[in-house]
């Protein structure tokens, strides 16, 4: 550890309130946050994050028991709040004694941050507003995440050296603020570091590890993408509020499109309620996320990426990665 000792001190708030070496969580991306990849981080040292997405119950079950078995460091399990079977999900948590529970996706649905903490788990939070952040934070939140829109997957509308700027000196001092999106390089985590954050989110930098189970096809796409390859969709429908998604510019981003026409559509016709289409963009997103990163369908697959994609070179080991995060994280603090 005393390798790193100014980053270590800087992050030690972020590390005790993990149970890791290091306060770099792994931000969770359906599919390829699975067992492998979380494992391998905790094991490392960063805290890995099971990506539930549009997973059943018994399906969470068998990934946390499967992650379980891999290591004996502290994970964490993220849930969508827009998912119908949240308290259930929550169930499966409370059942395994997950340390800690990241609510993604929208505000936590009453009653579902108390299940959370009802069994001792700590809950981590998202929020786009410094307003919403201290409600979130106020009814329960233990920690918050604050990302930028240069993440990879579901996004907001502000940068995150915009959003650090205006939440970490309005909340850093009470309260234990991890920040995510466009970080690919430990500098960016010493600059966020010495703002006040207690840790870091990274996601796309993990993505093409060797332990991701992503496809070859997948990973060689990020090897050859740049920052402005990775796109944001396009909202067809101001009725229909869908998150804009961050990826790589294929067929899969043209298809969106037009799922959202024929959703909006059936909104008009009377046919499906709001919550119905929404949730129906979301099961769009996990079959075409499933294409790219399992099938290695890559032409109509989703190729979730956040604009740190262009510092993706190749295949590199968890561990290097992380260790060479705070090796460069250090070395900026040193130069200071």
């Amino acid at each position: 550890m005393t390798a790193f000792a100014k980053s270590s001190r800087l992050m030690q708030r972020g590390t005790d309130f993990l149970g890791s070496d290091y306060a770099i969580l792994c931000g969770a991306m359906s599919w390829v946050s699975e067992r492998n990849l979380v494992s391998a981080i905790s094991n490392a040292g960063g805290f890995g994050v099971i990506a539930c997405g549009a997973m059943t119950p018994e399906l969470l079950d068998a990934e946390i028991t499967a992650t379980k078995a891999l290591t004996a460091k502290p994970f964490g399990v993220n849930l969508i709040t827009m998912h119908p079977m949240l308290f259930d999900l929550i169930d499966v948590c409370a059942r395994h004694r997950v340390t800690h529970v990241v609510l993604a996706g929208g505000i936590p649905p009453k009653g579902s941050v108390e299940a959370i903490k009802a069994f001792g788990a700590k809950v981590i939070v998202f929020a786009p507003t410094l307003a919403l952040a201290k409600k979130l934070l106020r009814s329960g939140g233990d920690a918050l995440v604050v990302e930028g829109m240069e993440a990879g997957g579901h996004i907001g509308p502000v940068a995150t050296s915009v959003l650090a700027q205006e939440f970490l000196p309005a909340l850093a001092e009470e309260h234990l603020v991890f920040v995510a999106g466009g970080i690919g390089r430990g500098e960016a985590i010493a600059a966020y570091l010495e703002m006040g954050a207690v840790g870091v989110q990274l996601g796309t930098r993990f993505a093409c590890a060797v332990e991701s189970i992503a496809h070859p096809n997948f990973k060689k796409a990020f090897f050859r993408a740049n920052a402005r390859d990775a796109v944001a969709s396009v909202q067809v429908d101001p009725r229909l509020p869908v998150i804009p998604v961050r990826a790589l510019k294929n067929k899969g981003t043209e298809e969106f499109t037009a799922k959202q026409i024929e959703v909006a559509r059936l909104i008009d016709n009377g046919a499906i309620e709001m919550g119905e289409a929404q949730l129906q963009i979301e099961h769009f997103w996990a079959g075409a996320l499933r294409k790219a990163v399992i099938d290695g369908d890559v032409e109509n697959g989703s190729l979730m990426a956040g604009q740190s994609v262009g510092m993706v070179k190749e295949e590199e080991p968890v561990a290097d990665i992380i260790q060479q995060l705070m090796a460069e994280s250090e070395a900026a603090l040193t130069r200071r």
